[in-house]
């Protein structure tokens, strides 16, 4: 039954879908969910033995992958990359900014070279894979960008300032891009989740209000791409905290997220 799902649903002709950070986590979820809804899904990581599991995963079930392994804070990877899987899958219709890195940013061991890393990874790597599938989409009039970022990108949070930086830079640039698009039939969405259970947070040693496992955060996800919806943040109660957070006085808000463990990173 599980090798037929596509001939069950009837759904086998959706495009074609490109995953940035599918090896583990929320874009190995995704790959796998996409692919169930029809999609030929193109699956990318630094980690190509990882992805040629998920892919093996996708086929055996009698969906489409291929596995294009790139490091997303290479430019030239990424579009290498992209040229391959529309020279094999065809393409892209949909592209699932997702990639991101988490490190800690201590005030007192300053690391501009992890700063830049993360900036590279989680808001550069988007942009590239955009510059890859854009033209594209723009010339046959269809398309959707889709960018996995974080509530830790609606606030500054404590240790997290280049992930928090990263984060916030993802959803303007792409809510930007939203509104420049109106009317090509190129679609954007900015989903931006809380505390999931993946290999991420694995490590957080810190409370994580809301967590979500991984299951309900891949479909609440899938929702929002099948829907085109223009944003999505959740879990809901977690997004109002963050989103209320927003509007509090800069000095009441220092004294509350001052107030985080140091000891502890608040990944999100």
């Amino acid at each position: 039954m599980q090798g037929r799902f596509l001939e069950v649903m009837g759904m086998n002709d959706r495009g074609v879908c490109f995953i940035t950070g599918a090896s583990s986590g929320l874009g190995m979820g995704l790959a796998v969910k996409l692919a169930r809804e029809g999609y030929a899904v193109g699956v990318s990581a630094r980690r190509g033995s990882l992805l040629e599991a998920v892919a093996l995963q996708i086929r055996e079930a009698g969906g489409r992958a291929g596995v294009y392994p790139c490091d997303v804070a290479e430019r030239d990877q990424v579009l290498e990359a992209i040229r391959r899987c529309e020279g094999e899958l065809g393409a892209v219709d949909l592209l699932v900014a997702n990639a991101g890195l988490s490190v800690n940013t201590r005030v007192d061991s300053f690391d501009v070279d992890a700063v830049e890393r993360v900036i590279r990874i989680n808001l550069l790597g988007a942009v590239y894979a955009t510059e890859g599938v854009l033209p594209g989409m723009l010339r046959r009039g269809r398309g959707h960008l889709v960018a996995v970022s974080s509530l830790a990108g609606f606030a500054g949070l404590p240790m997290s300032a280049a992930y928090s930086a990263s984060k916030g830079g993802m959803i303007n640039f792409f809510e930007s891009l939203r509104i420049d698009l109106r009317g090509s039939g190129v679609d954007v969405t900015v989903i931006s989740p809380g505390f999931v259970r993946t290999p991420m947070t694995d490590h957080n040693r810190h409370a994580m209000p809301f967590l979500m496992d991984l299951e309900p955060a891949v479909e609440e996800m899938a929702r929002a791409i099948r829907k085109r919806k223009k944003s999505l943040a959740f879990p809901r109660p977690l997004a109002m905290v963050v989103w209320g957070a927003r509007i509090l006085p800069r000095p009441l808000y220092d004294r509350i997220a001052g107030r985080v463990d140091r000891s502890k990173t608040p990944t999100v």
